[in-house]
Parts: C-alpha cells; structure tokens; sequence
C-alpha cells in the first residue's frame, strides 16, 4: 500500500530531526503557548520601543518593558514571501526554496479577485516548517492573516504546511487591499461585504484632490485586519485547554494606505499632511500620514486585545509572545511610495534603507519577546540573530521531541533565558531581486554586493562595500578599501554560504558558488 503524503511527510521530518534539550521547563509542565505576531513591512523605527515619536503603540511597547527587545534581529529578506519562507523553514536565504516574490497562476495569468488565479510560488510537500514541528509535539496550529507561500491547490498551502486552522489572504497581490471582496477560511472562500475596486488606481480627472469625498470609493464595509485579528482571538479562545501556536501575519502596515475612521481620527489634523492622489502606486488617500500612524496603532489595539484575553483566560504565565516585521519600512527605499513617508516617521530608525533593499533598514527588524517569569523582564539583547532562528527556539522552548537538523537556524534560548551565549558565526543574506544584492554579517562587519543583476546591455563593475556597524550602523562610511584582507574574507564566505537554486536563478551567484 503506497504512503501518503503525509505519512511521506512525517517519515522525512524523523530522518532530518534531532531532539531539543527543553531547558525552559520540566517534561511535566505543560508547554506554553506561542502567539507568533508577524508585522508586515513595519520599520525598524516604527515602534514607541524602538524610538518613535510619532505613532502610538503603546501595548507592544508594554511587551517590550515585560520582555526582551531584540536589536540586532534580522528579516530572512528585504520582502515578503522570501522572508516568511526563512521564518517558517529555518533555512537562511542560501538555502531556502523561496528566494524571491513570485506569482504562480494558472495559465501564467493572475487575476486579483479570482481565487483560482491566486497564489505565490510554493515552498514543496517535503519542507518541514515551524507548524510541523509543533503541531508534532502536540500544539494546536493556526495561521490568521498573510500566507504569500503557495496558492490555495499547490503544495504550499497553509493547510498542508501544518497548520490545522488558517484564516486571511492566501495571495499577497490580494492582501493589497484592506478591503477585499473575499478571504479565506481554511481551504474556502467567504465572500465580504465590500465594493469591488482595484488596489492600484488614482484619482480620476473630475476628481478634486483637496475634496475628501474623492476618496470614498476606496473605502469598504469590512475591513480585513479586524476580520482576522477577531479570528486570531477566537483561535485562542478555542484552543485554551491545550498548547497552541498562533502564527498571526498582520498585513498592517503594508500598502494600500486604509484604514477604519475611527481609527484615522486619532491622528487628522496633528501635523501637515498633503493628500496623496495616486501616481506612485496603490491607491489614494486624503490623510496618507495620518492612516499609515493609525494603521499601526490600530494593529497595536488589537494586540492589545489578545493580551488581554490571554490574561483573562489565565494563561500569561504559559503564553509566548513574540512581535516582529517581515522587512523594513516601503518607503525606506522608494520615497513617497502609495503615499507613504518613511522619512517624516523615521521608520527605519536612523537605518540606511527600507524594504527592498539588503542593508540594514530593509532586513534589520524590531523584535520583542516576552514569556512571565522566564524572559528578564525590561531586558535587551544585542545578540545577531535572524528569522532561520524561530523554529530551532520555538521548537526547543516547546520541548519538541524533534527538530530539522538541515536548516541554518541556531537556537538562541540562553540569550532569552539572559545567559551569555556565543556570537553567532555568520549571517547571511542574498535577493536576486532589485537589481540583486548579497549580504553578510560577521560581527561587527558587514559586507554588501549590489547591482548583482543590472538591466539587460548594462555593463557595470561590482565591488564589494565594507561597513563597521558598530561605528557606523547607517552605513554611510565604505570602509573596503581600508581592510583588503578582511573584505576577501567575507567575500570567500559569501560564496560558501550559498546553494545555486534552479527556482530562483542568480546567475552571478550561480556561477561562483564552489
């Protein structure tokens, strides 16, 4: 009788699996919950804790004062899709499947709105992810929010990829749109109450700028972070009784600029704010600086919420949390994009860069973790880590019985528990998009390649840059030329730290690569 998939699935995980040491708690203590909150395209500055000013978020920063700030916490990628893929895998970008955004439709042909059109490249069956390992050790698994890792008929799937529950946007080129005209729920769609329109559009010539009323046709009923935050609640109302992993993938902040006006009121009229018409992308808005802040804190609100019901459930004491980003903020790189101002906000936190980009705004990401009574409260760690990390932490601190031996995660539990704990060797990051670029951190040091992959019948030289970040973390002094040695080095290291990919071709990188 031929094995199932997922019989193929679990045979694959016990021959690539080592057992943890569970150094947090005794084998008959109850493993303690892990609400995993993921940011999307939230700057390393965007956050009260992390140094802002402006936007007002003050129940993540209440996890930061009861837990641990991770300041040196890296992003798998300067986008999307490829950083949820290190997240989930544990696999660096040199190893990872999924190195870039890229659509898989039908036909070749995506069409926003039609479901059997939608969907990323898929990571394969044979992947083991962060869900897997934990719904193995008995956890209950949800996902709410952004997938980006497979359409709903692939592989890729958040239902078989170990989630048992998933709620929210399968595609990413959907999750454009806040107000959407369906989500999904498990493998099905639910229809909203919501007026179809494009998520890239301006305003039309008879339209006043200055007018807030030109602005109203980009606005809906049932606005989707609120549809899934409740989701998420729901989630952990639910599953109380037993362990569970609550992977929650807000799409807030990424663009389009939307948000409820309950929300927008708390912000109009605190500072200049011209209305953005369309032109540079997504959709207009009347208040864009005003909707990017309250975007936020309406995230923050409902991160609020789950602390609460967490608290009212009596569950603190058991209960992980971890907030993050998936890369840096949109308009660190490409100002004024969708209306976005990075630079009014100083989202990446004094970061050279934003989302899309390898140096430090776009892969450099807030971090916070807090768990009662094992986490030192008020704390910060300056330790590198990286997303790769996640699965071999969570997986030890919920005393999985086994975890992937073939990933580049290093479990950083002692640096949790506030123990030293060695440097981390390396850290490496590539994108063979944005023109392509290279990156690794070792210590202080970091080496970055750009323009990896120019425009076709565009001849330009690369030289490697060379920065100190301890000196200089906006990466402003190119210091290469200073350290030949140390450059060719971390050069040599670059090209062994990575594994030539036929999905996501990198033909500079390819040929190189020992």
């Amino acid at each position: 009788m031929p094995l199932s998939t997922r019989a193929i699935r679990r045979l694959l995980l016990s021959l690539l699996l080592v057992a943890p040491v569970a150094l947090f708690a005794a084998s008959e203590e109850r493993p303690p919950n892990i609400i995993f909150i993921l940011a999307d395209d939230l700057g390393y500055g965007d956050l009260g804790s992390f140094g802002q000013t402006k936007i007002r978020t003050p129940h993540i920063d209440r996890l930061a004062r009861e837990g641990m700030k991770l300041t040196h916490h890296y992003a798998g990628s300067p986008v999307c899709a490829p950083s949820r893929c290190v997240l989930l895998t544990g696999k660096d970008p040199g190893s990872a499947f999924i190195r870039a955004n890229r659509g898989m439709a039908k036909g070749g042909i995506r069409v926003v709105g039609q479901p059997e059109s939608e969907g990323q490249y898929p990571i394969p069956d044979a992947e083991i992810t962060l869900a897997e390992v934990l719904q193995d050790a008995g956890y209950k698994t949800g996902g709410f929010g952004k997938w980006g890792l497979g359409g709903p008929d692939s592989t890729g799937a958040p239902l078989r990829q170990g989630f048992d529950r998933w709620f929210g946007y399968n595609c990413q080129a959907v999750a454009h749109n806040f107000y959407p005209t369906y989500l999904w729920d498990d493998d099905k769609t639910i229809p909203l109450d919501n007026p179809a329109f494009p998520a890239h559009d301006t305003l039309r010539d008879d339209e006043d700028p200055n007018d807030p009323a030109s602005y109203e046709r980009f606005k809906g009923n049932e606005y989707s972070a609120d549809l899934i935050s409740e989701q998420a609640l729901n989630f952990i109302r639910d599953n109380q009784e037993q362990p569970f992993f609550l992977y929650w993938a807000s799409t807030v902040p990424h663009v389009a600029l939307q948000v409820p006006d309950d929300s927008l009121e708390e912000y109009v009229g605190l500072w200049e704010d011209p209305p953005y018409p369309g032109g540079k992308g997504y959709i207009p808005h009347f208040n864009p600086r005003a909707a990017y802040a309250a975007m936020i804190t309406r995230m923050d609100r409902d991160i609020g919420r789950a602390i609460d019901l967490v608290e009212k459930l009596g569950l603190a004491n058991d209960t992980i949390f971890v907030f993050t980003s998936d890369n840096g903020a949109t308009s660190g790189t490409h100002e004024g994009l969708a209306g976005t101002d990075a630079a009014f906000f100083n989202s990446s936190g004094g970061l050279r860069d934003g989302k899309g980009s390898i140096y430090e705004g776009g892969i450099r990401v807030p971090a916070v973790v807090t768990w009662p009574g094992k986490i030192p409260a008020g704390s910060t760690s300056d330790r590198v880590t990286g997303f790769e990390d996640w699965l071999p932490t969570l997986g030890e601190v919920a005393g999985a019985n086994e975890v992937p031996t073939d990933i580049s995660g290093v479990s950083f539990v002692p640096t949790l528990q506030g123990k030293k704990q060695s440097a981390r060797d390396s850290l490496y990051r590539e994108f063979p998009s944005y023109r392509g670029q290279q990156a690794i951190r070792v210590g202080d040091w970091k080496a970055v390649r750009q323009n990896l992959m120019p425009p076709q019948k565009t001849t330009q030289i690369v030289r490697t840059e060379l920065y100190h970040l301890g000196t200089d973390r906006a990466e402003e002094n190119n210091v290469a030329s200073e350290h030949p040695e140390l450059l060719a080095r971390l050069e040599k290291m670059m090209r062994e730290s990575r594994t030539p990919s036929k999905d996501f071709p990198f033909p500079v990188l390819d040929e190189a690569t020992p």
